[in-house]
């Protein structure tokens, strides 16, 4: 009986968790802004995180010399 029960609720666990999803909503936007935020520039954030790498490593090679 308990079998019975075990997949029973599966399978009614699996008609809802089905029930829920919905189709697939992409919408892809691949026109640059041209006069397009600072902050959004990929440039920036790769060069900002070398020179954050750089200052993490010099801040702790510097604290196991002494």
């Amino acid at each position: 009986m308990k079998r019975v029960y075990l997949t029973a609720m599966t399978a009614l666990i699996s008609s809802l968790l089905l029930a829920q999803e919905k189709a697939a909503d992409v919408d892809i936007n691949v026109n640059k802004d041209s006069g397009g935020s600072f902050w959004g520039s990929p440039v920036l954030w790769i060069v900002g995180a070398a020179v954050f790498i750089i200052i993490l490593v010099a801040v702790s090679r510097s604290g196991s010399r002494q």
